[in-house]
């Protein structure tokens, strides 16, 4: 089969579109037929060449959201069937679907929403589920509290405004002010534009005290200065520990996270794309043979929405 390959660890100019030997299923999995695949810029660069045996992997085929077909099953697979159309996330220590195959454990995969094609659905599962745990899971986000959602206009961000809409929260997200008609538009009710510093326009200041949930998926300043946003008893959530949040309150809950596979939570995902509540942002759509660069694209930054790989 044709697949994208990363031969040692050295980024985007290692990458290789070539054949490499079929996949097949192993205990509990689903061989699934790739049509589209979700890619991340900085994927490359996480510490995945170590396999969960502890021994060295040979190589990476990237990519790890998957929207397909189901064309086999490994021993002992329930809950799915060939034919299925299915999305959700490899485990990022086995190989990826930027390739024409993927096997995947079943329990990380749920059925596609109906009411999109297949390269909407591959920009739903990793963007999905951490806005879901972010705000859910470790936020306990309720109907009628107020949520900051940092770097709104991003993948995660993106839908975490349209979850937070559909949970009945008042939405303030924040980002550059270029993205601004998208988080309005997705369901924000206030917009707060880190790069304008303008008389008369809205400052995280101004929200001072008036949060219930913060989730930061930005870092840096903007998560150091979270902590005043919150009232007593609020919670930060935060994606990205570069720097932990400064601050000397001890009557609020700080919490970081690594985003799980969830079939539970993909399909509830899909059924709010069925409803019309979440809606996928997808960006540039590349042939697979042109991983290289779609990778390149998203790195360079200021591409909305999720890049995909056909096959």
């Amino acid at each position: 089969m044709k697949a994208i390959r990363l031969p040692e660890p050295t980024g985007i100019d290692g990458l290789v579109f070539e054949d490499v030997p079929e996949v097949t299923p192993m205990l509990g999995d689903v061989l699934i037929k790739v049509a589209a695949c979700g890619i991340t810029h900085n994927e490359l660069d996480w510490p995945l060449w170590t396999c969960r045996a502890g021994h060295r992997r040979s190589s990476i085929i990237p990519g790890h959201e998957v929207s397909g077909v189901v064309v086999g099953l490994g021993y002992g697979t329930a809950g799915l069937a060939v034919g299925d159309e299915v999305f959700g996330l490899t485990d990022q220590f086995r190989d990826g679907a930027a390739a024409e195959y993927v096997a995947v454990e079943a329990r990380n995969v749920a059925r596609k929403p109906q009411t999109v094609d297949h390269v909407h659905a591959a920009a739903v599962p990793r963007a999905g589920l951490t806005a879901w745990q972010g705000l859910f899971d470790h936020g306990r986000l309720a109907k009628g509290q107020t949520v900051v959602i940092h770097g709104a206009g991003g993948a995660v961000g993106s839908t975490a405004v349209q979850l937070a809409r559909w949970a009945g929260a008042e939405v303030i997200g924040t980002g550059r002010g270029r993205v601004r008609p998208l988080v309005t538009e997705l369901g924000a009710d206030r917009f707060i534009a880190l790069d304008d510093d303008a008389p008369g326009t809205d400052h995280l200041d101004d929200v001072a005290g008036q949060a219930d949930l913060v989730f930061d998926t930005i870092g840096g300043d903007v998560l150091a200065r979270s902590p005043a946003l919150l009232r007593p008893g609020g919670t930060l959530v935060m994606i990205k520990a570069d720097r932990p949040a400064a601050s000397e309150r001890d009557d609020i809950t700080t919490v970081v996270f690594i985003q799980e596979s969830s079939r539970a939570q993909l399909t509830e995902l899909a059924r709010l794309v069925d409803e019309g509540h979440l809606r996928p942002q997808v960006g540039p759509v590349f042939p697979l043979a042109q991983a290289a660069q779609a990778y390149r694209a998203k790195a360079a930054g200021g591409v909305p929405g999720r890049v995909i790989l056909r096959p």
